[in-house]
């Protein structure tokens, strides 16, 4: 059986396309793609404290691995939001496949056109530029009591209740404790 000579340089042009595509085009998208690593993403679960009761909503969810596992091991509702149509499309066939698709809901889209009033939970891993882009969409929908969690970038402007230097994770509480406004301030007080 003869082999096209064309076959291997087309299936190795066509792998070094779509793995550029996953990586590098989300760049057109606003934000790279680098997904969190696994320590980090639980690290984001735990310090959530979540609880059944919770929705969870992961902004930039890339493949899901955060929702995914909150959903699993914590049994919350998550709501996963992504701007890119591949990783869209991946989130789409794991949540089919998930054991239970009913608690999961996808968002195709501009993060910051979302309300989070509905979140107990936030989760985050975008870059500075969004980050402060994204902090009033949070101050003028997150209720009160709500978590943010982030991965590598704080958000401008407010003080973590917790740092974890060993995976960079930040946590927040809305209202930031201690203000009873609401307003949250750069000095920490």
């Amino acid at each position: 059986m003869a082999v096209d000579p064309y076959l291997l340089p087309l299936v190795l042009f066509a792998v070094v396309a779509v793995v550029g595509y996953f990586v590098f085009a989300s760049f057109l998208f606003g934000a790279g793609y680098q997904p969190t690593p696994r320590g980090a993403a639980l690290e984001m679960l735990r310090l959530a404290e979540l609880t059944p009761r919770d929705t969870l909503y992961d902004l930039g969810a890339g493949t899901g691995a955060l929702i995914f596992r909150a959903v699993r091991i914590y049994r919350v509702r998550a709501v996963g939001v992504e701007v890119e149509p591949i990783r869209f499309l991946v989130l789409r066939i794991r949540r089919a496949l998930a054991p239970d698709p009913s608690r999961i809901v996808l968002h195709w889209g501009n993060l910051f056109a979302l309300d989070f009033a509905e979140a107990s939970v936030v989760a985050t891993f975008l870059w500075p530029g969004a980050m402060d882009r994204l902090r009033p969409r949070l101050e003028a929908s997150l209720r009160p009591g709500a978590r943010v969690v982030s991965h590598c970038h704080a958000i401008p402007g407010w003080t973590p209740e917790v740092h974890d230097a060993r995976t960079d994770v930040y946590l927040y509480r809305w209202p930031e404790a201690g203000r009873a406004d609401g307003a949250a301030t750069t000095d920490g007080s």
